[in-house]
């Protein structure tokens, strides 16, 4: 079966493609839909249908832009009811693409519209699952996005839809079909997910905990629920653009790329509620940088930084790149719903220090001077899975994630902060800074520089080492 995993690493996403005799099938493409069409175009295809598993929570699919440009239908599952135009699969419907066929199973849990789609090749053999947030490699999508809790429908119920889509409509599906879920390590749709992105039903059935064959509905929702944190505060509202319909790609690229003097960069940062956002290196933000400026690199895990530390998709962004790099970050903004960019800083930092306006710094050392500092509390960015399994002796842990909320929590008296390579710790420092918070001294290269001097540290013991 001719099918590609098309994966976007910054926001651990799976996209696929599908095609036969000239027709193919794109499922769950990202906002930037011209890859696919190229896609397509080399293999002499037309674009039939666009399956969508579920409203996505973590991205904005690009659904609509891909069936404008090709006049493909987009597909969804039993229970959906997008705002627009689009085909509602019954449960067990089948859809062909050249000589395969793809089945719509209903799988509701992750979501009440998942849909897992089961692909059948020339044969009519089962080749894979396209499971979408239902089943991950090592996991299970969690229940409890973009859904309100009422009386009828509570993240526990869901959990339980889960347990039983899993036991029923997968579970009895031939062992050696692959799994092509949407997700891999580093999405807030699951919490132990695999680096690996592929895998055979029948290894799943043996590796991933939530298909344990000994395990009953009670265990999976205890269990499914255990230390699942809160979700990222624009999740529902990429479920809404996605349901409900969004601007072009095309539109959002037009207005973004507006190349601002320094004056009016000024002007406009000073006259309005944009955020201005710096996506650089950190190295470079750290030596100098616009104050009250908020860095996120576009080296790092991005959009989904974006989406859960600037939280409303309406907020306006005003933004300084390096040179060449505009169109992918508003690009990558538009992947979770920020549309509203301003503009750019034209000729970046050089032109504002040209035009004589401040900047600004974030004091930082190395590991090694951080090995032979004066004592100081240490604040630990990382998350808490992390921060137990090792971390400078004395340390407290601040997860990234919940600087906006928590801030004030932090030492009156000057602190280091660090991360696990220095990213995230850059983000933390530039955030609380833009907040007026500057006794803070950045701790280069986190804890992978750290490791490499004498400063002491704590290592998680496990149950055999305690006896």
């Amino acid at each position: 079966m001719k099918i590609q995993q098309i994966y976007t690493g910054c926001i651990a996403q799976a996209a696929y493609y599908l095609e036969s005799n000239g027709e193919a099938a794109i499922f769950d493409p990202l906002r930037e839909v011209q890859p696919y069409i190229d896609r397509a175009n080399q293999d002499n295809a037309k674009i039939k249908y666009i399956f969508e598993t579920h409203f996505h929570a973590d991205f904005v699919s690009g659904h609509l832009d891909l069936a404008q440009k090709t006049g493909a239908e987009i597909v969804y599952g039993p229970t959906a009811k997008p705002e627009f135009t689009a085909h509602i699969a019954s449960d067990n419907e089948e859809f062909k693409v050249g000589a395969y066929t793809i089945k719509a199973l209903h799988t509701p849990g992750h979501t009440l519209e998942s849909t897992t789609y089961l692909l059948l090749d020339e044969n009519d053999q089962p080749y894979g699952i396209i499971t979408g947030d239902t089943l991950f490699i090592g996991d299970v999508g969690r229940p409890d996005l973009a859904q309100k809790a009422t009386e009828d429908l509570t993240t526990e119920k869901l959990a339980g839809m889960l347990f039983d889509s899993l036991r029923n409509r997968i579970m009895p599906l031939p062992d050696d079909i692959i799994v092509f879920p949407s997700h891999g390590a580093g999405s807030a749709c699951g919490k132990n997910m695999s680096k690996e992105t592929t895998d055979t039903l029948g290894n799943q059935k043996k590796n991933n905990y939530a298909l344990r064959s000994d395990m009953g509905k009670d265990e999976f929702i205890k269990e499914l629920l255990d230390g699942l944190g809160a979700p990222p505060a624009y999740f529902p509202q990429n479920v809404a653009l996605n349901s409900k319909g969004y601007q072009s790609l095309d539109t959002v690229l037009e207005t973004g790329k507006k190349a601002l003097s320094a004056q009016k960069f000024k002007e406009m940062a000073d006259s309005s509620d944009a955020v201005v956002l710096d996506v650089r290196h950190e190295s470079e933000f750290v030596k100098n940088h616009i104050p009250g400026s908020i860095f996120i690199g576009l080296q790092g895990q991005f959009a989904p930084w974006v989406g859960a530390l600037l939280m409303n998709v309406d907020q306006p962004i005003l933004l300084i790149t390096a040179e060449g790099k505009e169109e992918e970050a508003i690009t990558r903004l538009a992947r979770v719903g920020f549309d509203h960019v301003l503009g750019f800083l034209d000729g970046g930092l050089d032109a504002w220090q040209e035009a004589g306006f401040e900047t600004d710094h974030i004091e930082s050392i190395s590991p090694e001077e951080f090995a032979s500092a004066d004592t100081k509390p240490v604040i630990d960015a990382r998350k808490p899975g992390e921060f137990e399994a090792e971390h400078v002796e004395g340390a407290s842990n601040f997860p990234l994630d919940t600087v906006n909320s928590e801030f004030d929590k932090l030492p009156e008296e000057t602190f280091y902060i660090h991360c696990a390579g220095g990213y995230r710790s850059v983000i933390m420092a530039s955030i609380l800074k833009a907040r007026g918070i500057h006794n803070l001294i950045n701790v280069e290269k986190g804890m992978a520089g750290i490791r490499q001097t004498n400063v002491p540290l704590t290592k998680f013991q496990c149950a055999s080492e305690l006896k």
